[in-house]
């Protein structure tokens, strides 16, 4: 569970800022119509791989090229480039959604481009933002696929980002496959179930809170 929490958190953060700005900028910068659209193609693309595949990938890259081994950081950025065109589209779609004539208001009132940005599209886009974020999050928590290829299956609390350990769901996927203990992996199924149902409450909580 504490892998599982720690996985979310490092993920989020490394993908929230980018998915976010990458959105931002393609909504209200980008000019260059082939860009955008080359853009939005790789972003589809990305979402309609198999995780598997990213799960290779992360173990030629993070894993062996870059010497990370098998460990929570290499599992994290792995997960980071699966849901980060999740983030990109649903936060530029919430962007486009915003009525323009909020945004040339506050131009017109004298507030610069960057004040308009956060200070009126992003509250209004904020509901937006806020589900593709946490469709992402229910994705970092169901993951084992890639997961196996890079952060290993060691059972154990990582003591560092360059330590191997195991999500829930791997934990479960490792147990129901050796055979011996299916009563465990029974059981952490229900803990993964009730740690969905406690994290979409909390988010449902934060949500509310944010909006308001």
């Amino acid at each position: 569970m504490v892998t599982t929490f720690l996985s979310i958190i490092i993920t989020l953060i490394i993908t929230i800022p980018i998915g976010i700005f990458t959105a931002i900028y393609l909504s209200q910068y980008a000019k260059n119509k082939l860009l955008i659209k080359s853009v939005r193609f790789a972003t589809e693309i990305l979402s309609s791989i198999p995780s598997i595949v990213y799960g290779l990938f992360g173990y030629l890259f993070f894993v062996d090229a870059l010497h990370l081994g098998y460990s929570l950081i290499a599992g994290c950025l792995t997960v980071a480039i699966m849901i980060l065109p999740t983030i990109i589209r649903t936060t530029e779609e919430a962007i486009l959604n915003v009525n323009p004539l909020q945004a040339h208001a506050s131009l017109a009132l004298g507030a610069t481009k960057i004040q308009t940005i956060f200070k009126i599209i992003i509250p209004e886009a904020i509901n937006g933002i806020l589900g593709g974020i946490f469709l992402s999050t229910g994705r970092i928590v169901g993951e084992s696929a890639a997961l196996i290829y890079t952060m290993g299956t060691v059972a154990k609390t990582p003591s560092s980002l360059f330590d191997s350990a195991r999500t829930m769901a791997v934990h479960m996927y490792v147990l129901s496959t050796e055979g011996f203990h299916v009563n465990e992996a029974y059981a952490t199924a229900v803990l993964l179930l009730i740690f969905v149902i406690v994290l979409n409450f909390v988010s449902g909580k934060i949500s509310k809170a944010i909006i308001k």
